[in-house]
């Protein structure tokens, strides 16, 4: 436990260190919410459908670049070598990332709360609000877990420009920007394949607007793929050894 705390210390540091890292986390979600969910109001005066929407993209940043970039900056640079032949457990350092991120898409939740409840005026329960904290807490593990692919993967230097050309059509295929039914039927399709949709949908499920499909299907989707991703990268382990690509 001390290992994984002294870990998660180290790699917050790092993080806010990097303001070229939290700052867009933190803004491109509230900048986007404000124009798209309040000012032009694409949902017709239901704010809460877009904060559901906008809480699921603001929430896929974190884990998504965090585990990708610097998993594949400390892989080809040789610090993960040298931490895999410490005593340290590549548990701890893999959990540390995971909690800062998931700490990182909390703070993400709460500005876009405030933003809602002050702006848009959306009211909601206080056990819907605590539902969907857990809901997209809990949802950074699939995006994680895809990141560490991606950064096990791709280069140092090219690992940010793979999660962009995968994160942002994946937000605009989910129907996260705008709303499903305002796109072609063919983009509805694609969107049952990505985890970002099954995602948005058990948010808005919370406030009884989700599609038709039982929650637990949602959930067993997310869950698989997380696995598979895992099971992916434990057959690519070697990748981890500090070589580059």
């Amino acid at each position: 436990m001390s290992q994984w705390i002294v870990e998660a210390q180290m790699d917050m540091r790092a993080l806010l260190r990097s303001p070229s890292f939290y700052l867009p986390a933190f803004a491109f979600p509230v900048v986007f919410y404000f124009f798209f969910g309040i000012m032009l109001d694409f949902s017709n005066g239901h704010s809460d459908y877009l904060l559901i929407s906008y809480a699921c993209f603001g929430i896929m940043g974190p884990p998504f670049f965090h585990l990708a970039v610097s998993l594949a900056s400390e892989r080809t640079q040789g610090w993960l070598t040298l931490k895999l032949l410490s005593p340290m457990q590549f548990n701890s350092f893999i959990a540390a990332k995971l909690f800062n991120s998931a700490l990182f898409s909390v703070v993400i939740l709460l500005l876009l709360y405030i933003e809602a409840a002050w702006l848009a005026d959306v009211r909601l329960w206080f056990w819907q609000w605590g539902l969907l904290t857990l809901i997209f807490t809990l949802g950074t593990l699939p995006f994680a877990a895809l990141g560490m692919l991606i950064g096990a993967l791709a280069p140092d230097r090219a690992a940010a420009g793979v999660v962009n050309l995968i994160y942002l059509p994946m937000a605009l295929l989910s129907g996260l920007w705008f709303p499903l039914f305002l796109m072609p039927d063919w983009v509805q399709w694609v969107a049952y394949g990505l985890p970002s949709y099954h995602l948005v949908q058990l948010g808005y499920g919370v406030i009884g607007q989700g599609d038709e499909v039982s929650w637990y299907w949602h959930i067993t989707y997310l869950c698989l793929f997380s696995v598979g991703m895992m099971l992916i990268l434990r057959g690519l382990s070697g990748r981890f050894s500090g070589s580059n690509p």
